[in-house]
């Protein structure tokens, strides 16, 4: 069965489970591409879930009993290395020869557009196994504008039998015309998983306990903390990248609560949230400085504490 083929206008949105794409498993009826966005690791989880069903023969996909899923079960990852001179520009889950999975290089800042035009090579010929087949391309987000415009020719003329799963902190720094040719599923963490539950990654909760404070902070202390993620670019823009996810998170939760409380007007909130969709495609860009976005961003949310 060809996946879906649906295109121009933005696709419904699952919110908070996978229960779109177990149904779709189910029924057969799958879409062409997904884009799989939230913070922390369930969206990477779940896209290998997804596609390790798609491929599977069993009754309960994935079994983890058939040839399939024996084959696409989890082995020591291969390095990747987005200019292929010390790893592949892409690999396959485990041995599984129609599942591909593409990620960022250990040592890059973005997915590179080389990346994605040698997985069009194989996806345009004919499956391995004659069933199904599918690609992650994880870190979407670190897609910058040309890799974007070379995975939307796949997106518009999506080879059969393929489905396409993106995954991504946020959406916010891909083009329209991709999210608009995926099935979105939208992972949220709820307030009492990012800022009360004892289970949240202690980096979190350095970080929100810092942003609650910022209302207090003088603009040389907000520069010296964007003054951190000063050094070599890779872990810098990584970092930046995982406070941006938490201070959309964190500026969620104070929407929220306010609303709750009976507050009304919220520019200010709105007026950060898109300064961080801004620094977002700011950093998945080539000559990005971390340190300075990480400035444009604190500053933002230092206005909002002290509203």
């Amino acid at each position: 069965m060809k996946p879906g083929r649906e295109g121009g206008s933005e696709r419904p949105t699952a919110r908070g489970d996978e229960s779109l794409l177990a149904r779709a498993v189910e029924t057969g009826r799958v879409h062409s591409a997904y884009l799989l966005s939230g913070p922390g690791p369930a969206p990477r989880a779940a896209a290998e879930r997804f596609v390790r069903a798609l491929v599977c023969s069993g009754s309960s996909p994935p079994c983890e009993a058939c040839p399939s899923c024996l084959k696409s079960r989890g082995r020591e990852e291969i390095a990747l290395d987005g200019q292929g001179r010390r790893g592949p520009l892409y690999r396959h889950l485990g041995d599984h020869p129609d599942l591909y999975w593409v990620e960022r290089g250990a040592d890059d800042t973005r997915v590179r557009i080389g990346q994605i035009r040698a997985l069009q090579g194989p996806l345009r010929l004919r499956t391995q196994e004659g069933g199904r087949r599918a690609a992650v391309i994880a870190d979407a987000e670190w897609l910058n504008q040309e890799a974007q415009n070379a995975l939307l020719r796949l997106l518009e003329e999506p080879p059969a039998d393929t489905c396409l799963v993106l995954v991504s902190a946020s959406a916010a720094g891909l083009l329209s015309t991709v999210r608009s040719r995926c099935q979105r599923v939208v992972f949220r963490t709820p307030r009492s998983g990012l800022l009360l539950s004892e289970d949240a990654e202690p980096e979190v909760r350095q970080t929100v306990d810092r942003l609650e404070t910022l209302s207090g902070a003088s603009v040389p202390e907000v520069l010296d903390w964007a003054e951190s993620y000063r050094g070599a670019r890779a872990p810098a823009a990584e970092g930046v990248g995982q406070l941006l996810g938490t201070a959309g998170a964190w500026l969620r939760d104070r929407v929220v609560l306010g609303a709750r409380s009976g507050r009304r007007g919220f520019e200010t909130e709105l007026a950060a949230f898109a300064t961080l969709q801004t620094c977002r495609r700011s950093l998945a860009q080539r000559n990005a400085n971390p340190q300075m976005v990480a400035e444009r961003a604190l500053l933002a949310l230092r206005a909002v504490t002290r509203a």
